[in-house]
């Protein structure tokens, strides 16, 4: 069954909900400081694929796993720097890319196996990063 439901902070959820009132399947979520989440819940967390608009512009398009980034995708961040490859937990933690606001990958190119926003090693990985646009991609067929 899919309604609206304004919390006290402000925040906003309309889309579909479980038996026992959890936001469950598709929704829209509204956040009180201004972020919004498209995409899929399990339990009342964000979880499978979906887009985060943050109030700075920033957003993360891919995989969410218990509310967090996990798996696949494209954080993208106010100024146009993005990384695209694998995330952990909600943070940059595997194989990818960086791209800066000026569309360069720097020099040696920022590309490999990162932790936290660390680059550790630095590879080869256009199959992570068309893993990482497919998954945006797919995210992105949810609207925002």
């Amino acid at each position: 069954m899919a309604s609206s439901y304004k919390y006290p902070d402000g925040s906003s959820y309309s889309g579909s909900w479980s038996e026992t009132g959890q936001r469950h399947g598709y929704g829209h979520m509204k956040f009180a400081d201004g972020s919004e989440f498209w995409g899929m819940f399990d339990n009342g967390l964000c979880t499978g694929h979906g887009v985060m608009r943050f109030p700075d512009g920033s957003r993360y398009e891919g995989e969410f796993r218990q509310g967090k980034f996990n798996g696949y995708g494209i954080f993208t961040r106010c100024d146009n720097m993005r990384f695209e490859g694998e995330f952990k937990e909600g943070k940059i933690w595997g194989m990818g890319l960086i791209t800066f606001s000026d569309k360069t990958h720097g020099l040696p190119r920022n590309e490999g196996y990162f932790e936290g926003n660390k680059l550790i090693r630095r590879e080869k990985c256009s199959g992570i990063i068309q893993r990482a646009r497919d998954a945006a991609n797919k995210a992105k067929s949810y609207g925002s």
